[in-house]
């Protein structure tokens, strides 16, 4: 298939070479012309051709255009909703997969279907690692536009891979794309309200790593008696969590990781950014009567980082980079 990929980022760059792999053909485009160029040399077998703007990129598309933004949620990405808006007709697709707010997608997807234009959202889980193993992706939108698009999600998924297979699946009533790795949730803006979702429960799990791991770091204090002191090596425990533990995970490989370069973690100072779902996630639960206690608590937590910080507020740091690449101190 031909799509078209704007915001060729930490992810949206991946996204385009991964489906030019998988032997679809992508019009990419970013408002750096140099990281512009740099994608398509890498895309696979010159799959990837470059655009100037939206307009340049509509033209390039034929048939029933597909364009995939991967922008910032907020305002640039309601620009680029809007502007293709007026540039796109009947039966084309415009593509959220980014982190916007599910409320918004439901208002877009109703004021873009008055023009004929379908609109999909797509929460994408992955980060700096997707473009080897691939992304998870839970998304909204109706299903003959879900469906169509298919064959794109599925080249961007990772695949059943070696994870063991979960018992009773083979019943009826379970939907085979999720154990693939993605998954239609529903309507528009389901997608992006799973994924908010998810990124909330990332919180606490998170915020439940940094703090079992200051706790253990602290333990050589001098507050406590001598013969109650545990000089705990940080980087061996991660290791040895991850060999059969119940609490393995991608995010403990990430802080064993981080731990094996530099056990102090001094590279890191602590000043954890949030960018976003956390706070619509505790709103969702507020206007359901949900407690979410651990998420409330682990949102705060980096709300105080910013203002001083421990050892638990690098560990933090350390995963949203390992995972994502993200820089201390933005929300990006």
């Amino acid at each position: 298939m031909q799509i078209g990929i704007v915001g060729l980022g930490k992810m949206g760059g991946n996204i385009s070479i991964r489906l030019t792999r998988h032997g679809h053909d992508v019009v990419a485009f970013d408002r750096d012309p140099a990281v512009t160029a740099k994608v398509c040399e890498q895309a696979e077998g010159g799959r990837a051709t470059a655009a100037t703007g939206l307009a340049d990129m509509v033209g390039k598309l034929k048939g029933r255009r597909i364009i995939w933004l991967m922008l910032p949620a907020g305002e640039v990405t309601e620009q680029a909703v809007q502007e293709l808006a007026t540039l796109m007709g009947k039966g084309d697709i415009v593509i959220d997969g980014g982190n916007s707010f599910y409320k918004d997608d439901i208002r877009r997807a109703a004021e873009l279907v008055q023009k004929g234009i379908d609109y999909i959202d797509v929460g994408t889980s992955g980060g700096v690692w997707g473009l080897e193993r691939g992304y998870c992706m839970m998304y909204g939108g109706t299903k003959e536009a879900t469906d169509h698009v298919d064959p794109i999600l599925s080249a961007l998924a990772p695949g059943i891979g070696d994870i063991v297979r979960t018992p009773g699946r083979d019943r009826p009533g379970f939907d085979p794309r999720a154990e693939q790795g993605y998954l239609h949730c529903g309507p528009a803006g389901s997608g992006h309200f799973v994924k908010m979702v998810h990124n909330g429960i990332e919180y606490g799990i998170m915020q439940a790593f940094a703090e079992g791991f200051d706790v253990m770091k602290s333990k050589n204090t001098d507050a406590l008696p001598e013969n109650q002191r545990f000089d705990l090596n940080m980087a061996d425990i991660a290791e040895v969590w991850r060999r059969g533990s119940v609490v393995s995970s991608w995010l403990l490989d990430l802080s064993a990781s981080a731990l094996a370069g530099n056990p102090d973690l001094s590279n890191y100072k602590g000043d954890v950014a949030d960018s976003g779902e956390g706070r619509w996630t505790i709103e969702a639960a507020i206007e359901e009567a949900v407690p979410v206690p651990v998420i409330t608590a682990s949102l705060f937590t980096r709300f105080r980082s910013r203002t001083g910080n421990n050892f638990a507020e690098k560990m933090l740091s350390a995963m949203r980079f390992g995972f994502g690449g993200h820089i201390e101190g933005t929300n990006n």
